[in-house]
């Protein structure tokens, strides 16, 4: 018989971002695999128990914490990458074949959603080739769609495309129109004209969350102060902005 595995959006952080369709597979599950990323992001596991213990109607299932795998900050970024999904699909092959029983079920809850800028669907991939299993994906609640929902903005100018990139692509490549940037370490948004406008927010959804706007000149420097004080309050720090040229 072969394993089945739910990867589940579990939203931005607010419990209330589960859907109903999330929840059935919540109760279809035995064993969550959750990623150990150390004390100072016991929250993301925090938030992913409370949500099991809010939806599942039966007790039973557990929660089996992996290691994460050292990801090198030096040298070539793709082969960094590369090698840090390798070493958890190892992990993960290990984890599913030892905890799991031939006709098992497990889950591995996604932030937001798993379709997008999340490794989880990668990996899987990969353990696919080297453990006999089956996956689902249960889509969530994006950090952009929460983004935009709190800032009460479209995504959108009129008859305008919008580009998902990242802090280093944009460095790069810079800004032309509107552009959703995710997984910026380095408040990237500051390489753009003055006039640029910027929503942004950080801890979406949970009690936490910040949100800000005007233009980079205007509060540029603002988020990256208040953006550097709430990483080493809180130990980490997901957050996503909206940029938009001048007209």
């Amino acid at each position: 018989m072969t394993r089945r595995i739910h990867v589940i959006g579990i939203g931005a952080g607010d419990p209330d971002h589960v859907t109903a369709q999330a929840v059935t597979a919540l109760n279809d599950t035995q064993v969550f695999f959750a990623m150990d990323k150390g004390a100072q992001k016991d929250d993301l596991v925090a938030l992913r128990r409370e949500i099991c213990r809010r939806f599942i109607r039966e007790p039973g299932y557990r929660f089996v914490a992996l290691p994460d795998p050292p990801r090198a900050k030096d040298g070539d970024y793709r082969q960094a990458v590369a090698d840090w999904h390798a070493a958890r699909a190892r992990m993960w092959a290990d984890a599913i074949t030892a905890e799991l029983g031939p006709d098992g079920v497990g889950a591995f809850l996604a932030w937001g959603d798993p379709s997008l800028y999340d490794s989880t669907l990668r990996i899987l991939e990969t353990v696919a080739g080297q453990v006999d299993i089956d996956y689902d994906v249960i889509p969530g609640v994006t950090a952009i769609q929460a983004l935009t929902a709190r800032h009460r903005i479209p995504l959108n100018d009129v008859g305008e495309p919008v580009l998902i990139t990242t802090g280093r692509q944009l460095r790069e490549h810079g800004l032309a129109g509107s552009a959703v940037v995710m997984l910026d370490a380095d408040c990237s948004f500051l390489t753009c004209p003055a006039s640029t406008r910027i929503w942004w927010g950080a801890y979406l959804g949970t009690p936490h969350e910040i949100l800000m706007s005007g233009t980079v000149g205007e509060i540029g420097d603002e988020i990256a102060r208040l953006r550097a004080d709430a990483r080493a309050r809180h130990g980490w720090i997901m957050d996503t902005y909206l940029l938009r040229s001048a007209h």
